[in-house]
C-alpha cells in the first residue's frame, strides 16, 4: 500500500498525520488509486500512506507534486447521503472565516467519486498539531472559535438530523447492553438508569444551529500557542449549540485522572460566551446537557470497544472514560460547578 517517501520533510509530515487522521479499514493499492487521483488535477502522485488512527473512516496521507491532501473513505456510520451535507459545510464555513479542510473538486467538479467500493474524498490538508494535554489557554481558544463556528452556520442552508442524539441512544444501548458486563460489571444497569431519566428530561427548545458534534482536541490544530484550524466535520449536524459546548467540556476540561478542571471549564465557557452569550435556560440545562454528551460518547466507546472490525488498525477508546464523566455531570447541580456564575 505505501510508496516510499523521499526526504525529512516528507517523512515528518506523513508522521504528523499519523498522529492526527483516522483509522485503515478498507485498503487501497496503488493500481486502485492511480487511476481515481487521474481525475483530479493534483499532479504526480509522490507517495501515499494509510493513517491508523481513530475508529471512524479510513484516511491517507496523499503527496503529490503540487503538495499534500488527504483522502478519505467513508465507513461505518457515515452515510453516504450525508456526505453533501459535510462537503458544502466545509466550503460554508471556510467562507465564513473558519480554517477547516476544503473538498477538492476532481476535473468534473464534484467533490464526491468512489474507490475501492467506497464514496471518497480529497480535501486540503491542514497545517498544525493537535495538543494532547491542552492547557488553560487551549481551552479559551477553543472555546472562542467553537463560538464562531456556530455563528459561522446560522445562515448554512442545509439541515441533517443527528443520528447519534437522544432519539439514537435507546439503540446504541440495545446493541451492547447484553454484553457491557464485559467492560464493567454494573454498567449495563447504569446505562439503563441513565438513558431512562435523559428521556424523561432531555431539554427542549434551546438554541439550535450547525454543531461540529466531535470538537475532541485531536480535531483542533495548533501552531504553537495559536489555533490554526479545525478537522473533522463527519458528525457535524443540526442541533442544540450549548450541546456541542457540552461535549467540549467532557472532552477539553477533565484531567488524565478524570478530575474536572474548573480552571479549564471557566476558560473554554467565559470565552465561548464572550462571542456567543448563552442564554439563562442554556445556562440552566447546560449539566443535563454535559450528562448527555458524556452518554454519548460512553455508548458509542462501547459499541466500538466490543466490534471493533477484524483487521482494522485501530485503537478502541477506553469507554469508562466517560462512565467516570457521566458520574461527575450526576452530582453537578449548575453551571456554576462548571466554574462560571450564571446570569
Amino acid at each position: 500500500m505505501d510508496l516510499h517517501l523521499d526526504g525529512d520533510t516528507q517523512a515528518g509530515l506523513a508522521a504528523k498525520a499519523l498522529e492526527t487522521f483516522m483509522a485503515v479499514y478498507t485498503d487501497v493499492t496503488a493500481e486502485d488509486l492511480a487511476p481515481f487521483l487521474a481525475g483530479y488535477d493534483l499532479g504526480e502522485l509522490l507517495a501515499y500512506k494509510g493513517i491508523a488512527e481513530g475508529v471512524e473512516n479510513s484516511n491517507f496521507l496523499i503527496h503529490s507534486s503540487r503538495g499534500y491532501f488527504i483522502l478519505t473513505l467513508y465507513e461505518r456510520r457515515v452515510a453516504e447521503a450525508d456526505l453533501p451535507f459535510f462537503l458544502a459545510l466545509m466550503e460554508h464555513l471556510a467562507s465564513r472565516g473558519i480554517t477547516c479542510p476544503q473538498p477538492v473538486k476532481n476535473k468534473a467538479g464534484q467533490t464526491l467519486g468512489r474507490l475501492a467500493g467506497r464514496p471518497a474524498a480529497i480535501v486540503t490538508f491542514l497545517d498544525g498539531m493537535w495538543i494532547r494535554r491542552p492547557s488553560v489557554a487551549h481551552c479559551a481558544a477553543l472555546g472562542e472559535v467553537l463560538a464562531r463556528l456556530h455563528l459561522a452556520g446560522a445562515d448554512f442552508p442545509m439541515r441533517r438530523a443527528n443520528a447519534l442524539s437522544l432519539e439514537g441512544w435507546r439503540q446504541l444501548y440495545d446493541a451492547s447492553k447484553e454484553r457491557a458486563h464485559e467492560v464493567r460489571r454494573d454498567l449495563t444497569g447504569i446505562l439503563a438508569v441513565e438513558l431512562d431519566a435523559l428521556e424523561r428530561d432531555w431539554p427542549r427548545g434551546l438554541p439550535q444551529g450547525v454543531i461540529h458534534a466531535d470538537l475532541f482536541p485531536d480535531n483542533v490544530f495548533f501552531l504553537g500557542d495559536e489555533l490554526s484550524g479545525l478537522i473533522d466535520f463527519y458528525f457535524a449536524c443540526t442541533d442544540t449549540l450549548a450541546y456541542d459546548v457540552a461535549i467540549c467540556l467532557n472532552a477539553w476540561c477533565f484531567e488524565p485522572d478524570h478530575s474536572y478542571n474548573v480552571t479549564k471549564g471557566r476558560a473554554l465557557l467565559a470565552n465561548y460566551a464572550k462571542v456567543r452569550p448563552l442564554s439563562p435556560q442554556e445556562w440552566a440545562k447546560l449539566p443535563l446537557l454535559a450528562r448527555g454528551a458524556a452518554l454519548r460518547f460512553l455508548l458509542t466507546r462501547l459499541v466500538d470497544w466490543l466490534d471493533v472490525p477484524p483487521g482494522a488498525l485501530v485503537r478502541p477508546k477506553d469507554p469508562l472514560e466517560y462512565a467516570r464523566k457521566l458520574r461527575f455531570h450526576q452530582m453537578v447541580t449548575s453551571a456554576r460547578d462548571y466554574g462560571v456564575t450564571e446570569p
